[in-house]
């Protein structure tokens, strides 16, 4: 048995796949044991029915058995070698292999019971031999396919956990890639402002843009992009965004904050609302010279979370109601990201809804961390 096992170990240990030796091989013993154990009850209860006393057979038996668990465990062997090859050889090469062993297996029967049980041997005829010799067979080659199935079907699963794991890793470097889009989308624009306040010789506005700035960069670039904040914890993140904004705008600029205390805690992708603020922020400033309003909601819709952002300007160019313009950087990174995120239950609607007035909406499945890691609300109004 060790230097079977040892055979097993030096075959699995050259697999590429992530099948480990040791447990296929422990893997393999119990369901020979089993596969045999099973056809020992099963013969026995037949004898019963027969009428025959199974005590009278059973120590013979129980030899034959354990000589059958052995043969088959060199036939798994040599079919695990296989395991490269097509099914068909594979098939082929263990009829021929159940046909030898049950050749060997019927031997040892006919000469156990000859020596060892006379008294309750069974007469040596062809008729005997051969239905002895196509019963072994049966069960052999039973055997054999159920191993090559077996076989197949760890290989498809290790198969299936890689193709996972490739899957996950795809997903983790496509999302920090969206990530990471955001800053220099951001740093950009608001280095833009820092020097147009230098320019306007607002020196203390602008020191003031770059203290915030620093500190919003320095919070956004410690945080692990694949880890989801809780929402509170992500209006907490826009505050300092827009208090950048403010500085920027002045008096032009309010923002009002709507979201139910029970959804706070509600889980979402970090800086996920950036990119729709900052693009309310941009195209509503853009398109009008009066105020602009921002209010930021949340909702829930079953087990769907919704967030939207809406900009509503005062006076100046007014949105085309009914048409959907296309998404500019920021709102189709977002779409990326939420879709990426959450393949089945992510998406973003933005577009106008009436005149001066354009909304973005998140939709998301609703999560929640536990009780214990529920982050503090937010404030109730980031910017007024």
């Amino acid at each position: 048995m060790t230097v079977l096992a040892s055979l097993y170990r030096n075959t699995f240990d050259m697999d590429p796949s992530d099948t480990d030796a040791a447990e296929f091989f422990s893997s393999v013993i119990k369901l020979v044991t089993g596969f045999w154990a099973v056809e020992f009850v099963i013969t026995g209860l037949l004898w019963v029915m027969l009428g025959v006393n199974p005590v009278d057979y059973a120590p013979v038996k129980l030899a034959v058995s354990l000589v059958c668990v052995l043969i088959t465990l060199v036939i798994s062997h040599i079919v695990a070698m296989m395991r490269a090859k097509n099914i068909a050889a594979q098939v082929f090469v263990s009829a021929v292999l159940s046909v030898l062993a049950s050749a060997a297996a019927t031997t040892v029967d006919y000469q156990l019971f000859a020596y060892a049980k006379p008294a309750v041997g069974v007469e040596y005829t062809l008729e005997n031999v051969c239905y002895t010799l196509f019963y072994g067979v049966s069960l052999f080659f039973g055997w054999s396919c159920f191993f090559i199935a077996y076989m197949y079907n760890l290989k498809v699963r290790a198969q299936e956990r890689r193709l996972a794991i490739s899957r996950e890793e795809a997903l983790a470097a496509k999302m920090q890639a969206l990530y990471y889009q955001i800053n220099p989308h951001f740093l950009f624009n608001t280095l833009n402002a820092i020097v147009g306040l230098i320019e306007e010789g607002a020196s203390s506005q602008a020191s003031r843009v770059v203290i915030s700035l620093s500190s919003f960069l320095r919070k956004t670039l410690e945080m692990d992009p694949l880890r989801d904040l809780a929402l509170s914890e992500e209006l907490a993140l826009q505050s300092e965004y827009l208090a950048i904004e403010k500085e920027r705008f002045s008096d032009r600029i309010s923002v009002t904050l709507d979201v139910p205390e029970e959804l706070r805690a509600a889980l979402v992708p970090s800086l996920i609302l950036q990119p729709l603020i900052e693009n309310a922020v941009k195209h509503g400033l853009g398109r009008s010279t009066g105020d602009l309003k921002i209010t930021i909601s949340a909702s829930q819709d079953e087990k769907r979370l919704q967030l939207s952002v809406d900009n509503v300007s005062e006076a100046g160019e007014t949105f085309s109601a009914g048409s959907r313009p296309g998404l500019g950087v920021g709102l189709a990174n977002v779409e990326e990201r939420v879709k990426a995120r959450f393949p089945e239950g992510g998406s973003l609607i933005a577009g106008p809804v009436s005149e001066a007035h354009f909304r973005a909406t998140l939709t998301m499945p609703l999560q929640t961390p536990a009780a214990d890691r529920r982050p503090h609300a937010a404030s109730e109004v980031l910017v007024t």
